[in-house]
């Protein structure tokens, strides 16, 4: 037995694909930690199952069976509710695979479905639904602690201004506020540029620092316009792995960036069953 993936990023925030459309793979916890171990495996953020609906157990009530669904694993194995890169890796592949027709594209993800365009030059817009605010809390990082924003984008973030990203350490889990975030949070840090234009860098839930999360710069984009007192907007958001553009709306908010793909292969049957 040979299990295929395919290897891609959107802005250096880099997935696994599995094509599993039956949901014959076992993912578990420990084949997920060992797919993204940059040692021993094929190195990720996360991993992206591309399953029907149908044959996953936990699909959210109410879906077409045939429905394609990003199953989205973070590094250290846990599920996760949404991943806006991950979105337009995910839908770029079901088009490039001749799983889609046209480039319109409804992925499906436990934080409901997202829209993508997937656009001729490679790059692709989701639209990623509307952004909650759910107030103030802190995180503290190098003995500093900071108050951000908390914002709710299918998954947790808290949004916090500096005067410099590249001042801090990300390199350890800074702290949180877990009666705030019971289930973890995704932690953004935004140098303001200018009116609509910021910098951000990221420590993820479950991953780490990353060169960038896609609901991290809707959540930053959010934060951004609410320092000038706004709710919409657009906004340029600058990350370690590349920018993306924002939009915020009254009743959605939109995401346009790169997906790559960068190798495709089989994994050996003996590899996959030692980490079962």
């Amino acid at each position: 037995m040979a299990i295929a993936f395919v290897k891609g990023h959107g802005t250096e925030n880099d997935f696994v694909v599995l094509p599993d459309p039956d949901g014959d793979l076992e993912l578990t916890e420990g084949r997920v930690r060992a797919l993204c171990d940059r040692q021993r495996g094929l190195g990720a953020d996360g991993v992206l199952r591309v399953v029907r609906a149908k044959a996953l157990a936990d699909a959210p009530a109410g879906i077409d069976g045939d429905a394609w669904f990003m199953d989205y694993r973070n590094a250290d194995g846990s599920v996760a509710e949404m991943c806006g890169n991950g979105v337009r890796v995910f839908a770029r592949y079901l088009r490039d695979a001749g799983l889609v027709d046209g480039p319109e594209v409804q992925v499906w993800s436990r934080a409901g479905v997202r829209p993508a365009t997937v656009h001729t030059d490679g790059t692709v817009t989701v639209d990623m639904g509307p952004a909650r605010v759910l107030g103030q809390s802190t995180t503290t990082v190098n003995e500093i602690t900071h108050t951000g924003l908390g914002v709710d984008v299918g998954n947790p973030h808290l949004v916090s201004v500096v005067d410099s990203v590249a001042a801090l350490d990300l390199s350890t889990q800074p702290g949180f506020d877990r009666d705030f975030f019971p289930r973890g949070v995704n932690l953004e840090f935004i140098e303001v540029l200018g009116p609509t234009e910021i910098r951000m860098r990221v420590h993820e839930r479950g991953v780490g620092e990353t060169r960038s999360c896609g609901t991290g710069t809707v959540a930053a984009a959010v934060a951004a316009l609410a320092v000038r007192y706004l709710t919409t907007g657009a906004v340029t958001v600058h990350i370690p792995g590349g920018t993306v553009e924002i939009t915020v709306a009254e009743d959605t908010c939109t995401l346009t960036g790169p997906a790559e793909f960068v190798a495709e292969g089989t994994l050996t049957e003996s590899w996959w069953n030692t980490y079962a």
